[in-house]
């Protein structure tokens, strides 16, 4: 229950935001923003012992917030005040960097400097976007090519290294050793390539952990270290979900210690499927369970470990074996056959279940897999023990350390996706989906692939029967004006005492805008048909005379390109395309344009749809060319389309329908974004006034002026 004297601290620093900013205007729903996330964490129950109380969503608060209610600084002020008052850790997770670099660079010193709430920050990020030092100096001690390369480099190294390559690490050890950069990529000044970096990053297993001689200077083992000692986490749903998919407090705070505060919550589901999907290519797996044999012997020439090496070995032989048997049983499957038309075609599991023939072999591979893991494990273990006195031999441990790192993680890649093939789930749980890819770049070459087309009942047990409290925030969360899908999506259905709020926005939309619904003679359907009528609306719709932006949204690029070539010249002039100009250039030209007392216009796809901020006469009108529909055309879309459709249901009205009223809502959202902005929004879609579904869509819309 929430206390007085947490009453009294939220109100006291949101009052003095108020008085420190002339221009702050307190907003309704703002304040009830505060109040409902406060009364959440209030819930909170608490950890007793080892024992982990029974969690209903109590804690759990669901908020959608219109662009305007100012959502961050009511879950800053009111998570913030809650967080301190509880003992707990804030942890903000988004979706996009956008948003991280906002709250650390703009929000949270706003907050701090105007609410006289002494909030401590930091932001988090993954292992592998920080420099190993000790990687680093291992491949620019000595510049002998071959000293860099040696004893075995084809695990950081597979070919000669250029001498712009040399001379780039070089460049980074001399920085990093002089201090003047603190090893986060994300800091260096220029762009470093992925193959680059990922010669002087680690992963979990690579990492020396204690034992590095270079842990003290270690940025991972430095930022940890900060996240410690802060109040408020700033970090990403992908690192979220890694850390809940390791147990949770591995990098992050311990979800019992920690209130979540998860903004752009709209794409949380689908972040958690990816994190629990898991690949790998037949040729690479080949390639390093070769070298699984050799790198144990070595390990057991340290260790005494003879058997336990010989154990490795015999299970990388036996992966070897029947991968070798996988590469015959694939050349005989029909959809993988090659032929002109497709040069990497792939063959989709139905329903995820194996034919018969394949699952002898799928278990072997998935028993194998987690022998070659354990033992690996062990051997780094036996390696760890000897580390404490290795004395002159501690270059060539560390190496060996390193290398087996390397074999680990590629084992328990192998070990992911082979336990996912194996998997059956029972009757009435999603399907996992299962496809394989044949690789155009390697003869005989294939991907193995496997998904979940859920991630509910993982996101039920990890997170939310765990976490201490919870907000999920976004501007859209509801679906058909219901919340029903995203309470599906992300298991949040299965715990009654979820709060779900759907605030007012602070926008007087009747008489700010007005929404415009052409009478369009062509179906989307008819695709040529459609586009050509769009081409001959937009040059009825846009005025090129006049110094405002328009935005015309499409779903397809092709769609796009043909009505950027249709349309007049007067038209086309003033055109901006997505896709022929990188996006930072495309809105500063935009913006230059409209300085310049041009009409700009831009033609943009699905990602101009959602966070795009274009204020005032930079966007007064928003075209959207037709219904945002995504046919679930991708395997695990597939397999849950047909999941759907065996348990009597209906894909298109249950997934296809909810998650384009979600994209529609976004994309309209693109023209009112301050309480000063105006202007119309078309859609040139005849299906949104002919189809009962289209009515709904067009229900779930803002109420603007109807023309």
């Amino acid at each position: 229950m929430l206390t007085d004297v947490e009453k009294e601290a939220i109100r006291h620093h949101y009052r003095t935001m108020t008085q420190n900013l002339p221009g702050f205007r307190p907003r309704p729903a703002q304040r009830q923003m505060l109040a409902e996330i406060a009364n959440a964490f209030s819930r909170a129950l608490e950890v007793e012992g080892e024992n982990n109380p029974q969690r209903e969503g109590e804690s759990i608060a669901v908020i959608e917030g219109p662009t305007g209610v100012g959502k961050s600084l009511a879950y800053l002020l009111a998570g913030g005040v809650m967080a301190r008052s509880r003992n707990k850790k804030l942890v903000i997770s988004s979706a996009t960097v956008a948003l991280q670099e906002q709250l650390i660079n703009r929000d949270l010193p706003f907050v701090v400097a105007n609410s006289d709430l002494p909030l401590t920050y930091a932001i988090a990020k993954g292992r592998s976007r920080y420099l190993c030092p000790y990687r680093l100096y291992q491949l620019t001690n000595d510049f002998s090519q071959q000293e860099l390369l040696a004893p075995d480099p084809s695990f950081l190294w597979d070919r000669k290294p250029e001498k712009a390559e040399l001379d780039q690490l070089r460049q980074l050890a001399d920085d990093f050793e002089a201090r003047r950069w603190n090893g986060d990529r994300d800091q260096w000044p220029e762009v470093i390539e992925d193959a680059m970096w990922a010669r002087v990053t680690t992963d979990r297993h690579g990492c020396l952990k204690a034992a590095c001689p270079n842990r003290p200077e270690c940025p991972f083992f430095l930022a940890r270290e900060t996240l410690e000692n802060v109040d408020v986490v700033v970090t990403n749903h992908d690192l979220m979900l890694a850390d809940i998919g390791m147990g949770g407090g591995v990098i992050l705070p311990a979800p019992e210690q920690s209130f979540y505060c998860i903004d752009e919550a709209h794409h949380l589901a689908k972040k958690a499927i990816n994190q629990f999907a898991a690949e790998h290519s037949l040729g690479v797996a080949l390639a390093w369970l070769d070298k699984v044999d050799a790198t144990a012997a070595r390990v057991a020439a340290l260790t005494n470990k003879g058997e336990l090496a010989a154990q490795a070995g015999e299970a990388a032989a036996a992966c070897t074996e029947t991968l070798s048997e996988w590469l015959w049983l694939l050349e005989g499957e029909k959809a993988l056959a090659l032929d002109s038309d497709n040069l990497e075609p792939v063959w989709l599991i139905e329903d995820g279940a194996l034919p018969e023939h394949l699952q002898g072999p799928a278990a072997n591979m998935a028993m194998s897999g987690r022998m070659v893991f354990k033992h690996l494990s062990q051997l780094s273990d036996a390696l760890a023990d000897i580390r404490k006195d290795k004395g002159s031999d501690a270059a060539s441990i560390d190496k060996l350390s390193s290398d087996l790192g390397f074999l680990l993680a590629r084992s328990e890649q192998l070990m992911a996706l082979w336990d996912l093939f194996e998997k059956q789930p029972a009757e009435n749980e999603p399907p996992i989906a299962k496809w394989v890819a044949r690789r155009s770049e390697g003869k005989g070459d294939y991907l193995f692939c496997a998904s979940p087309v859920s991630a509910a009942a993982s996101l039920a047990g990890t997170l939310w029967r765990r976490a201490a409290g919870a907000l999920l925030t976004s501007a859209t969360l509801r679906s058909l004006g219901a919340f029903d899908l995203l309470l599906a999506q992300t298991g949040l259905k299965w715990l009654p005492q979820v709060s779900c709020i759907a605030l007012d926005s602070p926008f007087n939309f009747s008489e700010q805008g007005e929404l415009y619904l052409p009478p369009m003679i062509a179906s989307p359907k008819d695709a040529n048909a459609h586009t050509r009528e769009i081409a001959e609306w937009l040059p009825k719709l846009i005025d090129t005379t006049e110094p405002v932006g328009s935005l015309v949204l499409f779903s397809s690029r092709k769609q796009m390109q043909e009505v950027a070539a249709l349309v007049p010249t007067a038209l086309r002039d003033r055109l901006l395309v997505q896709g022929e100009w990188p996006k930072s250039v495309l809105l500063a030209e935009h913006l230059q344009r409209l300085d310049g007392g041009q009409a700009s216009v831009i033609f943009g796809l699905d990602s101009f749809s959602e966070g795009l901020d274009l204020p005032g006469e930079r966007c007064v009108h928003v075209i959207i060319a037709k219904l945002p529909f995504a046919m679930p055309d991708d395997p695990v879309g597939r397999t849950l389309s047909r999941w759907i459709e065996k348990r009597g249901g209906n894909p298109f009205t249950e997934l296809t329908v909810p998650e384009a009223s979600i994209k529609l809502v976004q994309a309209v959202g693109r023209l009112i974004r301050s309480e000063r902005d105006y202007g119309r929004v078309t859609i040139l879609d005849n299906r949104l006034v002919r189809q009962s579904y289209g009515k709904k869509m067009l229900a779930s819309l803002p109420p603007f002026r109807r023309i």
